[in-house]
């Protein structure tokens, strides 16, 4: 703890302490240096202090991941049984590795108004208790100074595959199989990549259950797993992130229906403190627009939309 935050709050306390001497006891002073020096031990642990400012994860805390992930994902993403599986397996597993080899390296595919952003800042909360408002969750050209600072660091990269290759070219030696880089290790850290390529073939898999009658929920990773593992970045670059098989995990965001696009409406109104109002929902949720043009069966933004339309009402 900063040590002008010690004497700052203890100031007040020292001040009747150093009055005339004449009226000090040695019983007394020795009783009020021990009440002193136990509060200074208080303020200066480092529980009170993080309880003020933010600090990085340390050894004792609870650990990321696990029962609190898989309630948030329960109870907050809709129609994407793939994603969930995925990702609490992968970040649960690597908060409770003691000794990672490399940083976890997640890539998050689908059409927009899927959950990539939401999921990924599930991630960064879930880690991190400021979520994406963290100093520590920053992107590129700080990597290196915020893990420094705190080796559980998130990294998130939207629209990942319209990046330059010579912007990937300088992600890749902090996701690599390295023990350090210049002294500072990146193995706990986090790489969360966030792209639309690769939407279409998911969609096209979708639909090919859909219209061979079987439930989405039937879907699984290894039927998808093919068309995500190629082309999905900007490969301009023979020796890109997938070549080096620096990324741990493709996931999977499947396009959402009608049903979960009124699942997304009644969490809106149940966060904005609302009653749910049924008619409402139906009414948001008419005014969405789905495809294909004969089926219409996905939302062509997913429940990107929601909050706005929901202003309306």
């Amino acid at each position: 703890m900063p040590a002008g935050l010690v004497l700052g709050l203890l100031g007040p306390l020292f001040l009747p302490l150093f009055g005339p001497v004449a009226a000090l006891e040695p019983v007394s002073v020795g009783l009020a240096i021990g009440a002193a020096s136990a509060l200074t031990g208080y303020l200066s642990s480092p529980r009170f202090y993080c309880s003020f400012v933010e600090c990085c994860p340390g050894e004792g805390d609870p650990r990321p991941g696990g029962d609190a992930l898989k309630a948030v994902l329960d109870e907050k993403l809709f129609g994407q049984h793939l994603a969930k599986e995925v990702i609490l397996k992968a970040v649960s597993g690597f908060v409770n590795n003691p000794n990672p080899k490399k940083p976890l390296a997640l890539s998050l595919h689908g059409w927009a108004g899927t959950g990539k952003n939401f999921v990924s800042q599930i991630i960064a909360e879930n880690v991190h208790k400021l979520g994406l408002r963290s100093k520590f969750d920053q992107l590129q050209k700080w990597i290196r100074g915020n893990v420094s600072a705190c080796a559980q660091s998130v990294f998130i990269f939207d629209e990942m595959d319209k990046l330059h290759p010579g912007l990937i070219d300088a992600i890749k030696p902090f996701l690599d199989y390295y023990d350090n880089i210049d002294g500072i290790s990146y193995r706990k850290a986090m790489f969360v990549f966030l792209s639309n390529a690769g939407g279409d073939l998911i969609t096209k898999v979708a639909l090919d259950f859909w219209r061979r009658g079987q439930d989405r929920e039937k879907i699984q990773l290894k039927d998808l797993e093919p068309v995500l593992s190629v082309g999905v970045f900007n490969n301009r670059n023979s020796d890109s992130l997938i070549d080096r098989n620096l990324i741990d995990y493709f996931v999977p965001f499947l396009p959402l229906e009608y049903k979960h696009v009124k699942m997304c409406i009644r969490a809106e109104m149940k966060s904005r403190g609302n009653l749910i109002d049924e008619e409402v929902v139906q009414k948001v949720a008419d005014e969405m627009t789905f495809f294909p043009k004969d089926e219409r069966i996905y939302s062509d933004k997913g429940c990107k939309t929601v909050q706005t339309k929901l202003d309306f009402y």
